[in-house]
């Protein structure tokens, strides 16, 4: 059996996977979790990051407002289901060539050592990868750009790797992206990036159709003794529009551009009401998982159909599982 390389989170959200569940990740019974107009001026909260955080959780949520500006917001959880969000979005210090705001939106939260750093897709001449850092989620610090415009779904490793901090990515371009592979960077101090390799990329054809249009890093890969685990989404262009699935990968622990396996199968896909209608139909994308080594449970947090926020639960042993019985070949 493989194990979560990482700490002890025994108080985690949790439910047990339901009897004669198909597939190897279930819904939480009482989602979404978070609605869209849980802060006074929000449209819709959605694809937003989770991690623990003193005696409880801490987050940084997208809410796109009524009149339907991206930006994103600090907010705090006893039990990680319960969130209190601020009505304020997050106020960067730092350079001011570097704060000043276009857009916002789908964070990525990952501790590395004492500070929580925060990946976001910001706008900056065209889309690219914005990086922060706080301590407490109160105060925050902006960092340089990660990359040149085009770029979405930056998520850092949760440590270094041959002594260098590494970051999944997605170069893009201004829209909906006709391409979409998965890269892995390199920095010696998380300002200059480089050494830029490849992942992996779609898949043509009806051997895995549900990731043929594009891919994107989803949650923080997860550390275990078999390889980093890897929750990505990927999508398919079907008549009806856009289609956003999960999936799961296995990367190599050391050079984690190397793929070790892939299912063939997605893990979690558009299906229930609240995932499939809302102000973008048919969509579950990840952002966050929380782990706990002991037991190899993970939950994960991701954007239902742009609206609202889900969490479903799934463990190690499920997901290395399942790639083994629906191998990508």
């Amino acid at each position: 059996m493989a194990h979560i390389i990482g700490t002890s989170l025994p108080d985690m959200p949790w439910q047990d996977k339901p009897v004669n569940t198909r597939g190897p990740v279930w819904r939480y019974s009482q989602n979404p979790i978070i609605p869209r107009d849980a802060t006074p001026n929000s449209n819709s909260i959605f694809n937003s990051a989770v991690v623990p955080f003193k005696d409880g959780y801490a987050g940084v949520f997208r809410c796109d407002s009524r009149s339907v500006s991206m930006d994103i917001f600090p907010g705090f959880s006893k039990d990680g289901i319960n969130w209190e969000i601020s009505a304020e979005p997050i106020a960067f210090g730092g350079d001011a060539e570097i704060t000043v705001r276009e857009y916002r939106y789908d964070p990525r939260v990952c501790k590395i050592d004492d500070k929580y750093y925060i990946t976001w897709c910001n706008g900056a001449h065209g889309p690219t990868i914005g990086m922060g850092w706080t301590q407490d989620f109160k105060t925050f610090y902006q960092l340089e750009n990660a990359f040149l415009p085009y770029n979405r779904n930056g998520v850092l490793f949760p440590r270094k790797i041959r002594n260098m901090y590494m970051m999944l990515s997605r170069p893009s371009d201004t829209g909906h992206t006709p391409f979409g592979d998965i890269f892995c960077s390199q920095s010696p101090d998380l300002t200059f990036w480089g050494k830029h390799r490849w992942v992996m990329g779609t898949i043509n054809g009806d051997a895995s159709a549900w990731q043929s249009k594009k891919i994107g890093p989803g949650a923080v890969p997860i550390e275990t003794s078999e390889g980093w685990l890897m929750i990505y989404h990927g999508v398919i262009n079907t008549c009806n529009g856009f289609v956003y699935r999960i999936g799961c990968a296995l990367l190599d622990i050391d050079e984690p551009w190397k793929v070790k396996a892939r299912s063939r199968n997605y893990i979690l896909g558009p299906q229930e009401l609240y995932e499939c209608v809302g102000d973008v139909p048919n969509v579950t994308f990840p952002c966050a998982a929380l782990t706990d080594a002991d037991t190899g449970r993970i939950a994960i947090y991701y954007g239902c159909a742009d609206t609202v926020t889900g969490l479903a639960f799934t463990t190690v042993d499920e997901l290395l599982n399942y790639m083994k019985e629906y191998p990508l070949a």
